[in-house]
């Protein structure tokens, strides 16, 4: 699909109507050749149809609530949707009661007039960064689909439904990278808006302390569009900035080590482009972010809070849990009261420094993965799916933990294994963030179309 503004402005002047996006949406979640099927857990095609015919009878009168009313968007199985069951991708809930209302965020979306299509596949509860869920099936990455390529992980179907042309816009949520990820790993845009600027009410959590819902769109315009509506707390208009103007920091701490050779080429590439057309891009460090790993080895915050959401759950039906999935939310039953205490000291303390090593540039820049999407069979073997899992999240977290904005472009060769570039910036600069993005964009983003 174009993007929203192509679409609204299509849309305004007549040339489509809501109805005919809906259509085409729904041709390509039915398509046998594609990924509906493992993409969407619950397609609400009477939902979407009625609503699209009421918003080209609504614009027809002059009334459309705004100029992207009518068209499609996938929402992540975490969100509720008042009179559907959230699973968040899983088989223990199936049979829990329906939500009486919508999640705010999404309501929020649905007043500005977008069309929901249904709920997205994800990994079960929002454990992972691979993508995979044994329940529900792993929809497949754009790139290799011949061979099966992970999509990314946790909000898989968010970022498939749209580089499929199933939906222009997906919202999903990240805790340690779930929209930046799938983002790179099938050539959309990702973010990850400031913790707490996106209200989480009706959202089922994975970390109260980290979660953030986030859009996936085709550009970086289109994402801060979705991030104003759901944030309500800006304009969404980008504000022009030009790349002479701009001083990046090219992340080199544990960031770049073991990238995958393709990954390198590209952020070799992107980095002298950037510099060629007029930005100062400057290398970065900061030595603290090699202790993670060593801070986050029993699961950290978001295992201690997981592990206080599912534990009743699991005490009942443990066997019905995806079994890794389960492993992981468990070890949060490890985690003492002092060691978590320590856990939030000391991130307290890194992101006081992160932010003021930041301060020197306008963002930090480093790839989203060091990798390029693994081979579902070769994740699902039991002995690769723990290091392959935390090689994927080891960049996006690090955007988690110093409590950043972040957002995932891709760049690279269109034809080629996807890559992601991140940039990032304390939380609280979200527009300014946009802005930057989109200047970068604009001389080094592909556009998957």
């Amino acid at each position: 699909m174009k993007t929203l503004n192509e679409l609204a402005l299509d849309l305004n002047e007549g040339r489509t109507s809501s109805r005919k996006l809906v259509d085409q949406a729904l041709a390509a979640i039915d398509d046998p050749a594609g990924e509906g099927d493992r993409t969407f857990l619950l397609v609400d095609r009477a939902g979407a149809i009625a609503t699209a015919e009421l918003m080209d009878d609504l614009r027809a009168r002059g009334k459309a609530p705004t100029p992207w009313a009518g068209i499609p968007f996938s929402s992540k199985d975490l969100f509720d949707e008042a009179g559907e069951v959230t699973t968040a991708g899983s088989k223990v809930l199936a049979n829990h009661s329906a939500a009486t209302r919508d999640a705010r965020c999404i309501a929020r979306l649905k007043a500005a007039g977008f069309v929901r299509m249904g709920r997205t596949n994800m990994t079960e509860f929002a454990y992972s960064g691979v993508g995979l869920n044994p329940h529900y099936g792993t929809p497949k990455s754009v790139w290799d689909r011949e061979t099966g390529r992970i999509p990314g992980g946790s909000s898989s179907g968010a970022a498939v439904s749209v580089a499929d042309g199933m939906a222009a816009l997906g919202i999903g949520t990240d805790t340690g990278g779930s929209c930046r990820i799938p983002a790179a790993f099938n050539r959309v845009v990702g973010y990850k808006p400031s913790t707490g600027r996106v209200p989480k009410n009706g959202v089922f959590p994975l970390s109260e302390t980290l979660d953030a819902p986030g859009p996936f769109a085709r550009t970086v315009e289109c994402c801060a569009t979705a991030d104003a509506l759901m944030a309500e707390d800006w304009s969404g208009e980008i504000t022009e900035t030009p790349l002479s103007s701009l001083r990046l920091g090219a992340l080199k701490t544990m960031v770049c080590d073991d990238l995958d050779e393709h990954v390198g080429s590209a952020l070799e590439a992107a980095l002298g482009a950037l510099s060629a057309a007029g930005a100062s891009v400057v290398d970065a460090a900061f030595a603290p972010i090699e202790q993670l790993p060593e801070i986050n080895a029993k699961g950290g915050i978001a295992a201690a809070e997981a592990y206080s959401v599912h534990h009743s759950l699991m005490a009942t039906n443990g066997d019905e849990y995806d079994q890794r999935v389960r492993t992981r939310v468990g070890s949060g039953s490890i985690i003492t009261a002092q060691e978590i205490i320590e856990v939030h000291k000391r991130r307290g303390e890194m992101i006081e420094q992160a932010h003021a090593a930041m301060a020197g540039v306008d963002a930090w820049v480093m790839p989203t993965c060091p990798n390029a999407p693994f081979k579902i069979a070769e994740v699902d073997d039991d002995e690769n799916y723990g290091p392959l899992n935390l090689k994927c999240l080891r960049n996006t977290f690090v955007g988690n933990f110093l409590h950043t904005c972040a957002i995932s472009l891709p760049i690279g060769q269109p034809d080629g294994a996807p890559v992601g570039l991140m940039l990032m910036m304390p939380a609280g600069n979200d527009a300014r963030l946009f802005s930057i993005a989109s200047a970068v964009e604009a001389q080094v983003g592909i556009r998957n179309v």
